[in-house]
Order: structure tokens, then C-alpha cells, then sequence
């Protein structure tokens, strides 16, 4: 009797855990689909979407990728951690403004990757003179800092770069397919 009840309770067991092993494969694969699907390049950037020109609206916080004057893309961004004001010098951590070009992009950098912007211009360098000051420059369109990736969208809370524009490692990596060396910027206030 007691093998009986044993090998019954055994089967019962057996199925009990199949089935919860099943169910619990299920979930996991349930959870992989839902949590890799936007890390798809296919699903994430278009190759038919050709970027012309970027946008920066500070004071939105946003930075838009255009085509032929249609939004593409859209991203909510942060900043230089100096104010809104326009940068004046080197070292006051503001976001410049006016009109710029994606002169290099560099994948092997203190960020996830980024894509350089010709801050200082003409004008730029010339207020600079009449401040006395040097203009500085080294300003671009980055994700986070290599090993802060986890951070993703809490990066955009407050303004933290030193003149820079951020986005998280994902969205600089559409960015990076996107924009190509020689895309127009404009940021405005």
C-alpha cells in the first residue's frame, strides 16, 4: 500500500513539476520577448529614416531628428548642468546655442558613444575674445557615462554635463545609425 500511494504521489509530483516548470519557462520566455523586443536594431531604427538636421530646444529639454523638416525622432535630454543661458566661456558647464554640424563621431569614448559638435564657431569664439575668456569646446551629443548605462531615463532629471547633450545608451545608439557625419545642428534657447 505505502508503494502505492508512493508511485502515485510520485507521478502527481512529477506532473506538478513539469507542468511548473513549463509554465515557469513560459514566463521567462514571456518576460526575454517583452524585454529585449526595443533592443532589436529593426524595431528601433528605420533605415529608411534619412536625419538632415538636428534640433536642440533647451528650455524643452528635447532634441528632435529631422527629415526633410518632419520629426523622425524625438528625445527628451539633459543638459549643461551651468543653466539654460548660452555658454559663454570654458568651464561654465552651459549648453551652447546657434548653429553647429556633427563634425566626428567617436564610439570608443568616455560615454556610451558620441558624436561631436562644432562648438566653438566665428561668433562663438569671437564673444569669447570680448570676454576675454577662451570659448572652449569639446561638446557633444552623448549617451552616459561608460559603466552608468543603469542610470537609462534617470539621467534626464536634472542637468548634469558640462555643456554636453545627453541622451541614454540606447537612444544615442539610434542616434549614432541615424545622423551621419555632416548633419546640420541648430540648438536653440
Amino acid at each position: 500500500m505505502v508503494y502505492i500511494v508512493r508511485m502515485v504521489s510520485s507521478r502527481v509530483s512529477r506532473r506538478i513539476a513539469c507542468r511548473t516548470f513549463s509554465f515557469g519557462l513560459l514566463i521567462w520566455l514571456l518576460f526575454a520577448t517583452y524585454a529585449f523586443a526595443g533592443l532589436r536594431p529593426d524595431s528601433a531604427v528605420q533605415k529608411s529614416d534619412k536625419v538632415d538636421s538636428i534640433l536642440v530646444l533647451k528650455r524643452d529639454h528635447v532634441m528632435e531628428l529631422l527629415s526633410g523638416g518632419r520629426v523622425v525622432r524625438t528625445y527628451k535630454v539633459a543638459l549643461g548642468r551651468g543653466g539654460l543661458a548660452p555658454k559663454q566661456r570654458e568651464g561654465d558647464a552651459r549648453t551652447p546655442e546657434g548653429h553647429y554640424v556633427i563634425d566626428a563621431k567617436y564610439e570608443h569614448s568616455a560615454y556610451h558613444k558620441a558624436l561631436h559638435v562644432s562648438y566653438p564657431n566665428a561668433e562663438d569664439r569671437k564673444h569669447a575674445a570680448m570676454l576675454g575668456a577662451q570659448p572652449g569646446g569639446a561638446i557633444m551629443i552623448h549617451g552616459l557615462p561608460n559603466g552608468k548605462g543603469w542610470i537609462g531615463a534617470g539621467q534626464r532629471l536634472y542637468d548634469w554635463t558640462l555643456g554636453c547633450i545627453a541622451v541614454t545608451d540606447e537612444e544615442i545608439d539610434d542616434v549614432w545609425i541615424l545622423v551621419p557625419v555632416g548633419t546640420p545642428v541648430e540648438i536653440r534657447p
